[in-house]
């Protein structure tokens, strides 16, 4: 048992599919914030565009 516990430690593959897993979920993060920020954006515009036109 300890030794398969010691190759499961040692083993990298598994240590690479976590490190994809969270370098994917902070890129997904960075996108949601990067989209939210150009919605406000793109509605600021919208608005003021409203205001100029009669």
């Amino acid at each position: 048992m300890k030794g398969a516990i010691l190759k499961f430690l040692r083993e990298e593959e598994g240590l690479t599919t976590v490190e994809y897993a969270v370098a994917g979920g902070l890129i997904a993060l960075a996108v949601v914030t990067a989209f939210q920020a150009l919605g406000v954006t793109v509605g600021g515009v919208i608005t003021s565009i409203e205001a100029i036109l009669p």
